[in-house]
């Protein structure tokens, strides 16, 4: 059994005195700041102020701000390390960070100090922001909420690490020819990431392959071996976390994957050059790429191999964190609380059942009872092709003693729990099994993921009543109380203090400074909503965001838009439950109708998308595709001029949104009722003052019931009404014929007058609405889709009644602050207390 090692009383009180000393002289002045920067021009850089790139004071100015953070990050460690407090373990496959240097900048409390500085020094801070590339380790909305989780924990003062994996390369830089999306490289990583920290006295050693030795021990116990394995070892890079205000800075632990033995030195001087190296470079592709293409076996085997690979690690390095400080595992659960953020990381049930069954002679039952009181598990979504299964035959080549585990883990489940709760009911056995009959059968992660952990959350209430109701009903009825509802959260510190500074500023000046840790203190700028100098000065706000929005579009696009139109914003991923395409059928409608009516009284509009889609998602890539040919003969017909425009920039990114969410007039949010889980989106562009147009589905319904019914624009089928619709059989075709409207819209897509030469380009498009049944139900909201955003251009035509509305909006959505989410999860899931 691993003991704690004796601690040093005397040396760790004077590492602590030594620390404070250096603290002590970091000037934080804007003259402390300054010499800070060009002495790491000069000393770190070797470089002085008048041959410096861009580049080169960008990596002054990082390492300047980070020295500002590591004396707290390392009096951090040492006082969770010293009081040997309960940590919280986040294991997510993706984070997008975005960009850290202004966050941190925000943050540590030095943003002004900091730009006065360089601005004597002659440098422009918002250049050197643009330096930084967007560290490529997330895609979408999961990696964006693991990012802001990360920004609360450390805010809210609580104890806590992420792990995830050091990807070389992000999901694809996206660029567009003749519409079509193209894929490249996403080599954020090129000259290296000034505010990570590599650990290689913690690299860890994962095995992967082989197969299972069934042998019998000393005593005749069975004692199974795991042997003839491929190990990969993983070495962790940390990336400092810092909390609003300093007072406490956590870290990110990234896994990057590296061969065992790097160099064959004897097949080498044979003349073997490419084989000398093949183990190298075989191993290292497992952190080589964020969500590899997995529409070929190869692409689902190296995306397993992927999620065990930090899970092991993981897994092993809070083992060794433990019994640092404590000396036995009774203890394990009391000290430690890991969180699953989705079905990614769920493989760590089976593992830490392994390392505790395996390697450390604990028998089945006290092991399965520890792992499932430290587990915890979000779910984050409702779609059944989402929630990840594996195939048996790929489970056990790759993780050949896992499988084995998870048979025994379901026989006992199914045995013991479900026929106490359903004696002799095969169907009910059936339906909760771990494993799903079929050719081949299927391992159910989600389904690992629930009766491996003390806790189960959705992440909306409409989520989480749908997870009880529809996907987990039968878990639900197992295990009452089990599932609880966490509303996601964005923070305001990125996404409102960091990337609207025009508007932030304007609310300091009315409710104070302290709202960046309180949002619900925005709630005092609602007194303001119907004052006229407040409405002029906040749409003054929103117009100059607008048009730094327009500067990026013509300088990025050539184009030209009017920030005097309404902008309406539509960025998530292309996904078909998200429907771009619906919102593209109206802009088709609105076309013709400006067309047909050139004299009409028309809201000027300009239609903002940003996305991308998976690279083997061919529908999605249809619907990109015919985005942006429809944009391009709507932008450039002079009949229409600035009455309609689509704005669709290449590489959405953190980065971009930070410029978008600010202009946004109105917000996109029309996933089809019950499909989308949450959504986060939409609380960024509410909480800088766009209304909103969207079902009630996800986190809408909450946004809603926070701004009021007068203040946001919902429409289309609710949940019950789409369940009803499917039950009694959809058919798309009868909307299709009934609506002239719809079907013109169609047909004119179909033509190829959007891509002359091509009939028939959109064919996988205009399928899946027809002919494939329209599963996410476009057709079925077109109508009072469009009759509900006549409403919206109409509201936009009172200046003085949109103002309200977008005021309100800020002002009332104080509830989706990822402090409050997190501080739900530090006391109803994790039992975790701040540390200060």
């Amino acid at each position: 059994m691993p003991k704690a090692p004796r601690k040093k009383a005397a040396s760790k009180r004077s590492a602590t005195k030594n620390s404070r000393n250096v603290v002590a002289e970091l000037d934080s002045s804007v003259k402390g700041i300054q010499q800070s920067i060009a002495n790491h021009l000069r000393f770190t850089l070797a470089r002085d102020i008048k041959t410096a790139s861009k580049r080169e004071w960008y990596l002054a100015l990082t390492f300047a701000v980070r020295e500002r953070m590591l004396e707290n990050y390392i009096q951090t460690q040492e006082r969770h390390n010293g009081q040997n407090v309960r940590r919280a373990y986040y294991l997510s496959m993706e984070y997008l960070m975005g960009r850290l240097l202004s966050n941190n900048l925000h943050n540590v409390g030095i943003f002004n100090d900091t730009r006065e500085a360089l601005k004597n020094l002659g440098v422009d801070i918002e250049e050197l922001i643009a330096e930084e590339h967007d560290m490529g380790l997330g895609n979408g909305g999961l990696g964006r909420l693991a990012a802001c989780f990360l920004d609360s924990i450390a805010s809210l003062n609580l104890p806590a690490i992420g792990y995830g994996i050091h990807y070389e390369f992000g999901l694809f830089r996206q660029r567009f020819n003749n519409g079509y999306q193209i894929e490249g490289p996403d080599n954020w990583r090129e000259f290296g990431d000034p505010w990570e920290i590599c650990r290689p006295q913690y690299m860890v050693d994962v095995k992967i392959y082989g197969r299972v030795s069934h042998k019998h021990d000393a005593k005749g116990d069975y004692s199974p071996e795991w042997v003839d394995v491929t190990t990969v070892r993983a070495l962790p890079f940390d990336v400092p976390i810092v909390g609003y205000g300093a007072k406490t800075v956590n870290f990110l632990r990234l896994w990057e994957a590296k061969a065992s033995e790097s160099f064959n030195l004897e097949t080498f001087n044979q003349g073997g050059y490419v084989e000398a190296v093949r183990d190298k470079a075989t191993s290292e592709t497992i952190s080589k790429v964020l969500y590899p293409n997995d529409s070929t076996a190869s692409g689902k085997e190296l995306r397993l191999v992927q999620e065990y690979f930090f899970v092991s690690a993981s897994l092993q390095d809070i083992i060794r964190r433990h019994f640092r400080s404590n000396n036995g595992w009774d203890s394990f659960p009391e000290k430690v609380a890991i969180q699953l953020n989705d079905t990614h990381p769920a493989v760590a049930v089976a593992e830490l059942m392994r390392l505790l069954v395996d390697e450390h002679a604990y028998s089945w039952d006290p092991a399965w009872d520890l792992v499932r009181k430290t587990f915890a598990y979000t779910n984050h979504t409702l779609l059944p092709e989402a929630l990840e299964k594996w195939s048996v035959p790929l489970f056990e080549k790759v993780l050949p003693r896992h499988m084995e585990i998870i048979f025994e883990l379901n026989r006992r489940f199914l045995e013991d729990e479900v026929e106490a709760r359903w004696p002799g009911s095969g169907a009910m056995k059936s339906r909760l099994s771990l494993i799903e009959e079929g050719n081949p059968k299927q391992v159910r992660m989600a389904y690992l993921s629930v009766i491996g952990s003390h806790t189960v959350n959705g992440v909306a209430a409409l989520h989480t009543q749908l997870l009880k109701k529809d996907l987990f009903h039968d878990f639900d009825t197992l295990y009452p109380g089990k599932f609880q509802n966490k509303t996601n959260g964005i923070t305001p510190r990125r996404w409102l203090l960091a990337c609207n500074e025009r508007l932030s500023d304007l609310i300091t000046s009315k409710i104070g400074e302290d709202w960046p840790r309180d949002l619900d203190q925005l709630r005092q700028i609602a007194e303001y909503a119907d004052e006229a100098s407040f409405q002029k000065a906040f749409m003054a706000v929103k117009r100059a965001n607008k048009v730094r929005l327009a500067d990026y579009v013509e300088e990025h696009m050539g184009l030209t838009i009017s920030p005097d139109a309404m902008f309406d914003v539509q960025i998530k991923r292309l996904h078909e439950y998200k429907r771009q395409h619906l919102n593209l059928l109206h802009i088709l409608t609105l076309y013709r109708d400006i067309l047909h009516n050139p004299d009409g009284d028309f809201t000027p509009r300009v239609f903002i998308f940003a996305a991308k889609a998976a690279p083997g998602y061919d529908l999605a890539k249809n619907i990109l595709r015919a985005i942006n040919k429809v944009g391009e003969v709507i932008n450039n017909d002079t009949r229409v001029g600035d009455k309609l425009k689509i704005v669709f920039p290449e590489n959405y990114s953190v980065s971009l949104a930070e410029i978008i969410i600010p202009a946004a007039d109105v917000s996109e949010q029309i996933s089809t009722a019950g499909k989308e889980a949450s959504g986060t989106g939409n609380m960024k562009l509410a909480l800088n003052g766009a209304v909103t147009i969207g079902t009630l589905d996800g986190a809408n319904v909450e946004i809603r019931e926070e701004v009021g019914d007068e203040n946001i624009f919902i429409f289309g089928l609710r949940v019950e009404e789409v369940q009803a619709l499917k039950a009694q059989g959809y058919n798309p075709w009868k909307y299709y014929h009934a609506n002239a409207n719809l079907k013109s819209a169609i047909d004119w897509l179909a033509s190829g007058h959007f891509t002359p030469g091509e009939v028939g380009a959109f064919d996988t498009f205009i399928k899946s609405l027809l002919e494939d049944g329209d599963p996410f139900l476009v057709l079925a909201d077109y109508q009072d889709y469009c009759a509900t955003q006549t409403r919206v251009g109409e509201a936009f035509k009172d200046p003085s009644e949109w103002a309200r509305m977008a005021i309100l909006n800020t002002a009332r959505v104080g509830k989706f602050s990822s402090d409050r989410t997190i501080s739900e999860y530090a006391k109803e899931i994790w039992n975790l207390e701040p540390c200060e």
